[in-house]
């Protein structure tokens, strides 16, 4: 049987409650062991959990391939790993499905505001439900202290990964790629989640049986409500520095609060990568890049290629625009604008039709 522990007052709920209903914290969820013959009753404070030898935690941590994880996961193989946490291909033994599992590092999972971004990170993606967003269907804490979210398995290739081995997009392909990825910042955004981090990198494609590719944003790690309360807003003061410096909004570089429309400006800048294999901005390094997007104007998309509708350089110019009033107001606009233009040139007869319809 799973149980579930508040992570702010230790109460252990049985079950599968979501939210602690003493304090509303989010619940992390534990494998329930049986109760030793004489053992003190844990009452309800907080669990701190029993420290290992010097070392082993970091160890676990980034060598869990070929072992099993707190009683439910066949882990298979690491398939990379970043600054706060590893992730791993896994098999869930109940059901036998592949999923993905990023484990906090140990180094980190201390530090309450890293611990913190983590809970964050599942109570927001947790929420998310759209076939071009990936969720997280569970937020856990193994017996040994190593907390770790659960998430699909994407077999699929990065959007980065594509324009590396296939350079410049089609049109109709790339409008198609974006209007899919607009439709899933919508639905985030309706929810009052800003992604904050936008970037090939965080887009996959899945391909599907018919032969097209389904996109599908990733990580929200750093993701956020956009009426965040004061604790909130100070775990992402430092968003400047933990955001992508190449796709930042001008906004987000000034730390200033965001909504919607920074996310269209950095799928601004994506969707100009997409088609040129290029940035819209230009700099000896990320600053002076920066400071262009503060200051200056994007490049034109037909300065780079010619061949495209001057509708979609216009669509690409207003996402990109440096006061976000000038942006369009939402996702849902910027992928009618393109949708529009791929109906426009060769090959996306209908597309428009196509992506409303999906939109709805």
């Amino acid at each position: 049987m799973s149980e579930r522990r508040c992570p702010k007052c230790g109460t252990v709920y049985p079950g599968n409650p979501r939210f602690c209903p003493r304090d509303g914290s989010m619940l992390v969820e534990t494998q329930a062991r049986p109760k030793p013959v004489g053992a003190a009753n844990p009452g309800t404070g907080v669990r701190t959990p029993a420290t290992p030898p010097k070392g082993s935690g970091l160890d676990r941590a980034s060598s869990l391939s070929n072992q099993i994880l707190d009683a439910r996961y066949q882990v298979l193989r690491k398939l990379g790993e970043g600054g706060m946490s590893y992730v791993y291909l896994a098999k869930e033994i109940d059901s036998g499905e592949e999923v993905a599992v990023k484990v906090l590092s140990p180094r980190l999972a201390t530090d309450r505001s890293s611990v913190e971004r983590l809970r964050r990170e599942a109570g927001l993606a947790m929420r998310l439900d759209h076939q071009n967003v990936c969720r997280i269907k569970r937020l856990g804490e193994s017996e040994d202290g190593l907390i770790y979210l659960v998430m699909p398995f994407l077999k699929g290739e990065l959007l980065s990964d594509r324009e590396v081995k296939g350079g410049p997009m089609d049109v109709a392909k790339g409008v198609d790629i974006l209007c899919q990825v607009c439709a899933g910042l919508h639905h985030a955004h309706e929810l009052q989640i800003v992604h904050r981090d936008l970037k090939p990198e965080n887009i996959m494609l899945v391909p599907e049986d018919d032969g097209r590719d389904r996109a599908v944003v990733m990580d929200f790690g750093l993701a956020k409500e956009r009426r965040a309360d004061p604790a909130i807003a100070k775990l992402t003061a430092t968003g400047i520095i933990l955001g992508t410096p190449e796709f930042m909004s001008p906004e987000q570089i000034r730390g200033k609060t965001l909504d919607a429309r920074s996310d269209v400006y950095a799928l601004g800048i994506v969707a100009f990568e997409l088609f040129t294999g290029r940035l819209p901005f230009q700099g000896r390094n990320a600053q002076e890049m920066m400071i262009a997007r503060l200051r200056g104007s994007p490049m034109p998309l037909r300065q780079l290629r010619s061949d495209v509708p001057a509708s979609l350089e216009k669509a690409l110019a207003k996402a990109m625009e440096t006061n976000p009033d000038n942006r369009y107001l939402t996702a849902l606009e910027f992928a009618e604008a393109l949708a529009a233009t791929a109906d426009a040139g060769p090959g996306g007869s209908g597309l428009l039709g196509r992506i409303k319809e999906k939109l709805k």
